[in-house]
């Protein structure tokens, strides 16, 4: 299975702006830019990469624990997942050393123990968790 999303950027860096899309047609021509990654906490000027692997990881992370639960026999009423993607400047550029999730979970008949158990093994092992260790592939072309 494969999906798909792409970017457009134009201009520099600092000044230029693009636009995201998804197969799914989710994003469709999403604003991004220096200021709606670096400068708008907010977020209604438009959005930026974090943010979106934040959404990523939290739903991935979500949808894991609950086929996790559902295979020791549990069914969640609730699982209500952030995810804090910290971005920060590095001695050349920027980088991303920590994501914090924070799950808040209504689990019927579930010890904390078994709770516990099953969580922290949907965090190690959601497919964007294990992004982070996966191996890129780069085919860049030249127009």
């Amino acid at each position: 299975m494969k999906r798909k999303a792409s970017a457009v950027w134009n201009g520099t860096g600092k000044e230029g702006k693009g636009h995201l899309n998804t197969q799914s047609g989710a994003l469709k021509d999403l604003p991004y830019s220096f200021h709606t990654r670096f400068e708008n906490e907010d977020g209604k000027a438009g959005t930026n990469p974090e943010e979106l692997i934040g959404a990523a990881h939290a739903g991935c992370y979500a949808m894991a624990l609950s086929f996790a639960l559902n295979g020791a026999g549990f069914t969640a009423e609730e699982l209500k997942v952030d995810a804090v993607v910290h971005l920060e400047k590095e001695e050349v550029g920027f980088g991303v050393p920590k994501v914090d999730l924070k799950l808040d979970a209504t689990i019927p008949d579930i010890s904390e123990e078994k709770f516990m158990e099953l969580a922290n093994d949907a965090k190690k092992n959601c497919p964007i968790s294990k992004l982070f260790k996966a191996e890129i592939t780069l085919d860049a072309n030249l127009k």
